[in-house]
């Protein structure tokens, strides 16, 4: 079990069901917190999820489902969360579809899709979370980014998914900067590539993408206690991965 850093707090992990977001929502149960594990369509990980919380040692953990890019969703989301747990201290917002093929083939409802649950649902869950968080003056918002975004790169392919998580970066800065005031902190933790075998190229970083683990691990160093006065910052998991590669 981590440090306790999360005692009494409420941690809201979006698409926490699996993969990166789930890392996040067990890291923030093994340091004391109750977590609300959102899903979408995968109710059954969800359940296991939180049954995983609660052995790491969360106090309480429960499912919460709804689309992010729904603001009727989002406020249900949170009503449900809040209704089991109490207010939400810590929000992760992790979801966000990939589109990787060349952007003159992508389908414009799948451009809609990418930029909806990467930019948009961000934006919607962090509204519906600031006013519990400025009520009680403490609040921690991570935003999931994507490594390159702090130099605006792109490329053909993925392109919908590159310009939502630059958008992102601009809004986890824009609200960093109008929360200054309220005890609420916003950060990015961006990847490069996560791994999804265990097979990898041999030009990854250190001889392997990134884990879950990895991306989880810089999430919670901006909920630390220690942290409490980075504010719009964005840390890259990317292994010293050289940008121009893109």
């Amino acid at each position: 079990m981590l440090s306790p850093e999360l005692d009494g707090r409420v941690a809201l992990v979006t698409g926490s069901s699996s993969g990166i977001g789930r890392a996040i929502a067990l890291r923030a149960a093994a340091s004391g917190a109750s977590v609300a594990i959102h899903y979408h369509t995968s109710e059954e990980a969800a359940a296991e999820a939180a049954v995983e919380a609660r052995e790491l040692g969360a106090p309480a953990a429960t499912t919460v489902r709804g689309d992010v890019t729904d603001p009727d969703d989002v406020d249900a989301v949170f009503d449900a969360a809040e209704a089991e747990l109490g207010t939400v201290d810590l929000l992760v917002n992790n979801v966000g579809d990939f589109a990787p093929t060349h952007w003159e083939e992508i389908e414009f409802e799948t451009w809609r899709r990418v930029m909806e649950t990467n930019f948009y649902g961000t934006v919607l869950c962090s509204k519906r979370a600031l006013p519990g968080m400025r009520e009680q003056s403490w609040g921690r918002i991570v935003n999931i980014g994507y490594a390159g975004s702090e130099k605006a790169l792109v490329a053909p392919k993925n392109f919908p998914y590159f310009v939502a998580k630059t958008g992102v970066l601009m809004f986890t800065r824009m609200l960093a900067a109008d929360t200054q005031d309220d005890g609420v902190t916003v950060n990015a933790v961006s990847p490069y590539v996560v791994e999804t075998s265990d097979e990898f190229p041999e030009d990854a970083p250190r001889g392997r993408w990134a884990g879950v683990d990895d991306v989880a691990h810089a999430v919670s160093f901006f909920w630390d206690e220690g942290s409490e006065y980075l504010s719009g910052e964005n840390v890259e998991v990317d292994g010293g991965w050289l940008p121009e590669r893109i």
